[in-house]
């Protein structure tokens, strides 16, 4: 009797979507990280401005545009919307226009409106769009007496203030929730100094169909243009992968391996890279644990040992998809990746010439 395939993880978001975040690519952890950075960095706002301001009792310690502000900052880091200069410069500006707005404009519904609009087409032009900086412009536009109070000083105190600390803490935060914060994506690069761009950027689409594609849905959505390009290319492996049925590394990998003890000279490396005419060879301890690797390009100091000058290694897991090695074995930094098993010892090796031989199968088989 054949046993049932589990469940696809599409099947199970079915099943149980009203327990699914709402967000693609957010977990449940990443839910627990944002609501214990909410409570502690918007709790230390509050105590930090209260200590700046000497607990005035007539000024805020916080205004309300900051809850929805430290819910883009926990919640999604990575949206453009939730980076340090939209958070400050978004809540600042807003704030300042909504006071300006409500010298001018005695009707409050009025008011309301242009403060908005206006805030929104400054926030544009300036680069710093934040969507609680239509609270800010709200607050300010219509808080009356004891906004008005403080002229347009409140827009820096409390609002930027409170945005200037808590962008801060939001930041030491990162630090240690595992999201990277301000977002950058990792852009990639050449690393031969040309102006080609990178191997793995050579194929499939480029700028210009991302550019297009966004011209054809006609929708503005949050997420930066760098990390679109980098999940769409992840999304082309993943579809490669299942639709090829790849082989996994331990299929591929060599196993007989030329390898170096990490005590051995820079002399005897040398030698076995130039004998064996390989480019890369591991760096073991006395139980054949993996340290890193060298190439010629590190050696290059005599008198020294091969522990010095070694560099980290790219690893893989025997039963992981070959496919995913594609972009580590092309990216123009590394000329193979490590396999090793669950106690980190050496037990393969898949180099460029392996993950090439292992694509152009599919294409020799249709040829035949």
């Amino acid at each position: 009797m054949s046993s049932a395939s589990p469940p696809s993880p599409a099947s199970r978001r079915s099943h149980f979507r009203f327990f699914v975040p709402i967000l693609a690519g957010a977990t449940w952890r990443d839910r627990l990280v944002s609501c214990v950075g909410a409570l502690v960095c918007v709790g230390a706002t509050g105590l930090i401005c209260g200590l700046l301001l000497g607990n005035d009792p007539h000024l805020p310690l916080l205004v309300a545009p900051m809850g929805a502000s430290a819910l883009l900052l926990f919640a999604i880091p990575s949206s453009p919307l939730a980076q340090p200069w939209p958070i400050v410069g978004g809540n600042t500006v807003s704030a300042l226009i909504g006071l300006l707005v409500s010298r001018y404009v005695p009707e409050p519904a009025v008011a309301a409106g242009c403060a908005v609009a206006l805030a929104i087409a400054a926030m544009s032009l300036l680069r710093c769009l934040h969507p609680p900086g239509g609270a800010a412009a709200l607050t300010a536009a219509l808080g009356g007496p004891a906004v008005a109070t403080y002229g347009l000083g409140f827009a820096f105190v409390p609002v930027g203030l409170n945005a200037l600390v808590l962008t801060l803490l939001g930041v030491a935060f990162h630090r240690f929730s595992s999201h990277s914060y301000p977002h950058r994506a990792p852009a990639p690069a050449n690393t031969h100094g040309t102006k080609d761009p990178p191997p793995g950027q050579r194929v499939g689409f480029n700028e210009d169909d991302i550019d297009a594609a966004l011209s054809d849905v006609g929708e503005a959505f949050d997420i930066d243009r760098e990390d679109l390009d980098r999940l769409l290319r992840r999304v082309e492996l993943h579809a490669l992968a299942r639709k090829r049925e790849l082989p996994r590394c331990a299929d591929i990998m060599s196993r007989d391996l030329v390898r170096v003890d990490q005590h051995d000279d820079i002399e005897t490396a040398r030698r076995l890279l130039l004998e064996h005419a390989i480019r890369t060879l591991p760096v073991v301890d006395r139980e054949n644990r993996l340290l890193g690797t060298v190439g010629l390009r590190e050696l290059t100091h005599p008198g020294l040992r091969v522990r010095d000058v070694m560099s980290p290694a790219v690893i893989a897991r025997p039963d992981e998809p070959a496919v995913d090695l594609i972009a580590a074995l092309t990216d123009g930094s590394h000329h193979a990746v490590i396999v090793v098993d669950d106690g980190e010892r050496l037990v393969g090796l898949v180099s460029q010439s392996d993950l090439l031989a292992m694509l152009l199968r599919p294409l020799r088989r249709e040829a035949a």
